[in-house]
């Protein structure tokens, strides 16, 4: 990809406290600029344009598109260990990568210029209730060590504006398949009944019927959504999903201030093929319906996309990356919604447990209630402790929490 030459970049003014010249921090409760000495807030000085489109087809006609820096003074450094290019903004540092918790300590650079972001979600989770509900992610699951809930309190959470592509496009597609009808036929059967008699019966079996058929379907795909970060895998960021795009703003600076943004790793001309691979995912839905009958079967599609758009988004998330016994983890929670996603390890001596109690509940149920006319269960159940059925898994079970609680300290 191109870009236009530099004096395309639009350039970005900084806003310091008019009351004390201090440094100005994005507050995401108030939606505002706050200032992080003398707590003074600001409004964010919004751009009058709305959020753009920008022609595929005019890009692939100059390969150029318009770029920009994320603000003046942003600089950008790589993780030593995942290699994942973060920019902040000064007098913030570096500090750890939010993306695998290593220290980066190498001075920054001036940031390059990145295509125009279309629009940005501002941050709407507070810091401290992003911290809340990744505790209460955690301590939903008794499965989990005890002593990574004291770890998820200490470890800090970073916020971050995440890259993505969307596009639109206008789509028209040829499709061959087969609609299936069902019918019902009567079917005549025996059985043997309980003595021992041959018993005719009937019932009704369902047949299907199918017809070829051909035709077309039209449809406008709006914002398909398509990372363009290779730190984050497309599984755990579905699991964000629910971001409202409605709430897009243009593009400020000035919502990155005290929170840290990515650069765009996948191409603009690759996110499009994975769009369309989203695209046709969707059709096949659409063509079924329009098959109709009872159940369809899909041969071809053959789509032809028209006046596809696209624009370069900024989403907010907020992410944590921690070791548990050399072992890394990463949560994230939508910064838009408060939705937890994220890796956790899970107790083994807890499962062991679990799975122990599970098998003494169910061979203590067989042995006191195979005999349901027996008066003396109680007498059954000691007669198979005493032959040594309960005992040894007893005993294991006993071994295995106290086991559980030297490892979860």
């Amino acid at each position: 990809m191109t870009s236009t030459t530099p004096n395309s970049a639009r350039s970005f003014q900084e806003f310091p406290c008019s009351k004390c010249g201090g440094k100005l921090e994005f507050n995401p409760k108030a939606g505002r600029l706050k200032c992080i000495y003398c707590s003074n807030e600001e409004d964010i000085l919004q751009d009058k344009d709305d959020v753009q489109e920008i022609s595929y087809d005019d890009f692939l006609a100059t390969k150029k598109v318009k770029t920009v820096l994320l603000s003046e003074t942003a600089l950008e450094v790589a993780c030593p260990s995942c290699r994942a290019r973060v920019t902040f903004e000064p007098p913030d540092v570096a500090g750890k990568c939010p993306f695998c918790g290593t220290s980066i300590v190498s001075k920054g650079e001036k940031a390059h210029p990145v295509v125009e972001p279309g629009g940005v979600i501002p941050c709407k989770v507070t810091q401290k209730n992003a911290q809340t509900n990744v505790r209460k992610w955690l301590g939903n699951n008794w499965f989990l060590p005890t002593s990574l809930k004291e770890l998820a309190q200490q470890e800090g959470m970073q916020g971050v504006y995440l890259p993505f592509w969307t596009y639109d496009t206008q789509t028209e597609s040829d499709y061959t398949g087969s609609r299936g009808e069902y019918y019902y036929v009567t079917e005549s059967y025996t059985v043997t009944n309980s003595e021992g008699e041959t018993e005719s019966h009937t019932r009704e079996v369902q047949h299907t019927r199918w017809y070829p058929v051909a035709g077309h379907v039209s449809r406008f795909f709006d914002d398909i959504l398509i990372p363009a970060t290779k730190q984050l895998d497309d599984k755990q960021l579905k699991k964000l999903s629910g971001w409202n795009l409605q709430q897009l703003l243009p593009y400020s600076p000035s919502y990155l201030a005290g929170f840290k943004a990515q650069r765009y790793q996948v191409p603009l001309e690759m996110g499009l093929v994975k769009a369309k691979e989203e695209i046709r995912s969707q059709l096949n839905t659409t063509v079924s319906n329009d098959i109709g009958g009872d159940t369809q079967t899909v041969s071809s599609i053959n789509t032809q996309h028209l006046n596809v758009t696209f624009k370069h988004i900024m989403l907010p998330v907020w992410i944590s990356a921690y070791r548990y016994k050399n072992k890394q983890y990463r949560v994230m929670v939508n910064a838009q919604t408060g939705q937890v996603s994220g890796d956790r390890p899970y107790s083994k001596v807890k499962i062991a447990i679990a799975v122990i109690a599970g098998l003494s509940i169910l061979i203590g149920g067989f042995l006191l209630f195979s005999n349901a006319n027996n008066k003396g269960k109680k007498r059954t159940y000691q007669k198979a402790y005493h032959m040594g059925i309960l005992a040894p898994i007893q005993s294991l079970a006993t071994d295995k929490f106290q086991m559980s609680k030297s490892f979860n300290k």
